[in-house]
């Protein structure tokens, strides 16, 4: 079950489109201005997905301060909310899961 990425002739923007069956005839519309029209499809950008255990190898678990991978830190945090039993702020897991995908905040200097 592919997910295809077209770019709208009108707007210009990628859609991505989930596709049952790599046979299956599609017929794309934008996801942010409804086109139709000129949906050309494009190659997806690929990434190495690295686990946990993987960044701990090449960072080590660090204190805070000393992380030098997003995902550590934001692990870190993400353990201290389940410690006192709270939830993760809406904008603290936006942050999060930005860092995971590599927009990192400027703040953090890295």
């Amino acid at each position: 079950m592919p997910i295809y990425e077209y770019r709208c002739g009108k707007c210009r923007r990628l859609s991505s489109v989930f596709v049952r069956s790599a046979r299956a005839q599609v017929a794309p519309a934008c996801e942010h201005c409804g086109s139709t029209e000129a949906m050309a499809r494009v190659i997806s950008r690929v990434a190495r997905t690295r686990s946990t255990a993987d960044v701990v190898a090449e960072h080590g678990t660090g204190n805070p301060g000393e992380y030098r991978d997003p995902r550590q830190i934001g692990s870190w945090v993400e353990q201290r909310f389940e410690e006192y039993g709270m939830d993760v702020p809406e904008e603290t897991r936006a942050m999060i899961d930005a860092a995971r995908e590599g927009d990192l905040p400027k703040e953090l200097g890295l």
